[in-house]
């Protein structure tokens, strides 16, 4: 069965700025390596839709989706923090990035695909329910989680967040919801430096030393996270699929390689087949290494696909 990948041409006039991490050429590095994997054959190219405010504010507080709507510039730059700035195509950027994650929840549920990758930017997973950070304005991920269980009637999902940082705003919006189980594995002490739960039963936080490389990373995950997710049963799985914890990256320490990318995501797969007949939406987020982000990518898809 192929993998769906959705993206937009918007994702990539997002611009903060010659010198950002966050920055176009993520898309285009990853777009270089699926044409060299050859992977041509098992994939679907999707369009991103844009996502609506109704979306949103499944999510997020009214008041800051509207504040977002009514600050986006038509010249020149708006900065939302000192990291995360608009100009006048971020509003648009941000909502394809949304909408496709929504849209891959849909495609899921239709039947002709078991996985689905959101090839879009600008990330999300820093997003909070009232505040934007980190290169991200909404949150991805959450507002697909959130639509599936609306929409869809799901009364189990799980987000995984594999990226270098702590998903705050992922664990901002579900802490209270029991319904999603929430794992972010993450360097700390490190940014955001916001406190993150240690006692809810629904959030699985990793909090792991700079140095961390692939053994140590796969035991502590093996241990800590495997065992639950598969007694939660999730009926969809979702990835925030971050790959700035890989050795090249310069603006993080971990040390981790393409092959434990592939790992991680064939063990999510595992679960997926057993509880979610398959069913993994996979959300681009961090990784500013080039070269570093487009292997990544690639490994992690193959290992969707089960190669």
């Amino acid at each position: 069965m192929p993998i769906a990948i959705i993206s937009h041409a918007d994702c990539r006039k997002h611009h903060m700025g010659e010198f950002h991490p966050e920055r176009p050429e993520r898309l285009d590095a990853i777009q270089n390596q699926l044409i060299s994997s050859g992977m041509d054959f098992v994939i679907r190219h999707f369009d991103a839709q844009l996502a609506d405010k109704a979306h949103l504010l499944r999510v997020h507080d009214r008041d800051y989706v509207e504040d977002l709507f009514t600050r986006a510039p038509e010249d020149g730059v708006v900065a939302l923090d000192p990291d995360t700035l608009m100009m006048p195509h971020t509003l648009n950027a941000a909502l394809r990035s949304a909408g496709a994650a929504i849209q891959a929840v849909d495609l899921l549920m239709d039947g002709e695909f078991k996985s689905v990758f959101c090839m879009t930017r600008p990330p999300g997973h820093h997003a909070e329910k009232h505040r934007c950070m980190g290169f991200c304005f909404f949150n991805n991920v959450a507002a697909a989680a959130a639509y599936a269980m609306e929409r869809h009637g799901l009364e189990r999902v799980a987000i995984v967040d594999f990226d270098v940082h702590h998903g705050n705003g992922t664990e901002d919006i579900f802490r209270d919801d029991e319904r999603v189980m929430f794992c972010s594995s993450f360097q700390h002490p490190f940014y955001p430096d916001t406190p993150f739960s240690t006692d809810r039963p629904n959030i699985l936080n990793l909090p792991l030393p700079a140095g961390t490389a692939g053994a140590e990373y796969r035991q502590q995950v093996e241990s800590e996270w495997l065992p639950k997710l598969d007694a939660f049963k999730p009926q969809m799985m979702f990835i925030s699929a971050g790959f700035d914890g890989h050795a090249e990256e310069e603006m993080a320490h971990f040390r981790l390689r393409e092959a434990d990318y592939a790992w991680i995501t064939t063990e999510l797969r595992q679960i997926a087949l057993k509880h979610a007949e398959g069913r993994i939406v996979s959300v681009l987020e961090g990784g500013y290494a080039l070269s570093a982000l487009g292997r990544s990518v690639i490994a992690h898809l193959k290992a969707l696909l089960g190669n």
